[in-house]
């Protein structure tokens, strides 16, 4: 059995997995400029054959968050049901703030009836990259 910090190394490499070269290059040109304090990393299980669906939902309501550095959902390679959820912040309270913008609350209103379930979730401060 993998213990908690050998997940969260396994969960912080998955964004580098779950993204396409060009949206990894983008995301690595925000976070030049960018400062995230806080970072959540999660797992969701849709319903069966729904998977497509609650990440476009939930990619909708997450277009204009304050404080949010990056909001990436990547399909799981080994799972038809699953979508992995890494975010990035400038803070743990622009997060909690973000649950309550009107955009995230109908994602989420409409999103529920799609999630069978969550798995594994981590809370964690990003690092500078080496050399940086």
């Amino acid at each position: 059995m993998m213990g908690r910090r050998g997940h969260l190394a396994a969960l912080a490499a998955m964004a580098a997995v779950l993204l396409p070269a060009s949206k990894l290059r983008a995301l690595e040109n925000v976070m030049e400029d960018a400062d995230p304090q806080y970072g959540l990393i999660g797992q969701m299980i849709a319903q069966p054959g729904q998977r497509a669906a609650l990440a476009a939902i939930l990619s909708e309501g997450t277009g204009a968050m304050s404080g949010n550095i990056a909001y990436l959902i990547g399909e799981d390679s080994a799972n038809a049901d699953v979508i992995w959820i890494v975010e990035l912040w400038d803070s743990k309270e622009s997060h909690a703030a973000s649950l309550g913008l009107p955009a995230v609350q109908a994602a989420i209103k409409q999103g529920r009836p799609l999630i069978a379930g969550f798995g594994t979730r981590a809370e964690f401060k990003p690092v500078a990259k080496a050399g940086a």
